[in-house]
């Protein structure tokens, strides 16, 4: 049976409608818009399927109170891949669980698929500033890597998927060398909105948040954003934007797809979500919408294919 294509499909009407209202408003006002969609995305998570998971919170894996992760077990996970997700937040805010629902709906949903999922909180600037949110990353996947056998995952097939701010992160941690991990323990990388180019431009909603975890000196911009090292890896990658995102986000999505594929030979799956937004393209996972997650599904299958 063919996958849904329309957007918002599963969703009630009044959820479309509201997403549909927001669409091309959205960077208007970015904060209250986001809410909107809080707002609207609330009581359909809080009715969502979550039977028969197991969540275990806020477990060790760095000194700092903010070096923690979340758990969420399928009913059966004996050798299941792993999702290991990092949120978003402009660098200066956020938390693996910014509500009752919210990100927890989307490691919910990967767990109903069969994955052993994991959601990592991370130091925020200006007390953490490059490079230091994507080592926060580096120091959550050696976690994984050596703990998540004892909880039914396979450390062979991770996928690492990182939002807005938890994208440039993730991204940092495959391809940035100042990074400089051990080794790179996913083994597919989904960047949903995330900043892949670092600027100080008047348009950037979250200049400020990029000051804090860049620096002041925008000249040295260049050599800190992700979009710089596309060529660093080789590492199956798939790059998610929103219709509506937040101003350039789409833009430097594209620029590191397309760095990729001159790195790589080949296009990288690159997927833009009609009428959803910055907020919205997470908050609707275990909603009953599930076009972007099966798309994910699909390229992990590919990705981690013998």
């Amino acid at each position: 049976m063919p996958l849904p294509t329309e957007p918002f499909h599963g969703a009630p009407e009044s959820v479309r409608a509201e997403m549909l209202s927001i669409g091309p408003r959205w960077a208007e006002d970015i904060a209250a818009n986001s809410q909107r969609v809080k707002d609207a995305y609330a009581p359909l998570l809080a009715q969502a399927p979550k039977t028969g998971i197991t969540v275990l919170r806020d477990l060790v894996y760095g000194s700092h109170e903010r070096q923690v992760l979340d758990i969420f077990l399928p009913p059966r996970p004996p050798a299941a891949p792993v999702m290991v997700f990092v949120h978003g937040g402009a660098f200066v805010r956020g938390a693996k669980r910014v509500s009752d629902e919210l990100y927890d709906n989307v490691l919910y949903w990967f767990a109903r698929q069969g994955f052993v999922c994991v959601n990592v909180e991370y130091r925020l600037a200006p007390e953490a500033t490059y490079p230091q949110g994507a080592l926060d990353v580096a120091a959550a996947m050696e976690w994984v890597h050596a703990e998540i056998g004892g909880y039914g995952g396979d450390n062979t097939r991770i996928l690492l998927v990182g939002h807005s701010a938890g994208g440039t992160h993730a991204a940092a941690y495959v391809f940035d060398p100042a990074v400089n991990s051990p080794a790179c323990r996913a083994a597919a990388l989904v960047l949903i909105s995330a900043r892949l180019r670092a600027d100080q431009l008047p348009v950037n909603p979250n200049r400020l948040g990029v000051q804090a975890y860049f620096g002041d000196d925008v000249a040295s911009y260049d050599s800190k954003s992700p979009v710089t090292y596309a060529h660093g890896s080789a590492l199956p990658t798939m790059v998610v934007v929103a219709e509506y995102e937040n101003p350039l986000l789409d833009l430097y999505g594209l620029e590191f797809a397309w760095r990729l594929a001159q790195s790589q030979g080949h296009a990288p799956r690159f997927l833009q979500i009609p009428s959803h937004n910055h907020m919205s393209i997470m908050a609707h996972f275990n909603s009953g919408e599930e076009i972007l997650g099966h798309q994910m599904l699909i390229f992990f299958k590919a990705a981690t294919a013998p």
